[in-house]
């Protein structure tokens, strides 16, 4: 099972609001998953992010894979 950290779209059109999620790599993007671990809201200025850290290390440590757009999210927030 290769699991995945990455972001679920949520919000109304033209107003995205994602979760950090974790998530089997063949589930659908806004489909089922395993944890949420945070929010991200790009629409803010400046943009807002909630996430727990200690989960999210947990998880890498376990071997979770985060996508790049997370991973990005991750090193600004000071978790990777």
């Amino acid at each position: 099972m290769a699991v995945k950290i990455r972001l679920r779209r949520m919000g109304a059109k033209k107003a995205p609001f994602y979760r950090i999620v974790v998530a089997d790599s063949r589930y659908p993007r806004d489909g089922r998953f395993i944890e949420e671990i945070g929010y991200y809201d790009p629409t803010k200025e400046p943009s807002v992010v909630k996430v727990d850290a200690d989960k999210a290390k947990t998880w890498i440590s376990n071997g979770a894979q985060p996508t790049d757009t997370v991973k990005g999210i991750f090193k600004k927030e000071g978790i990777l």
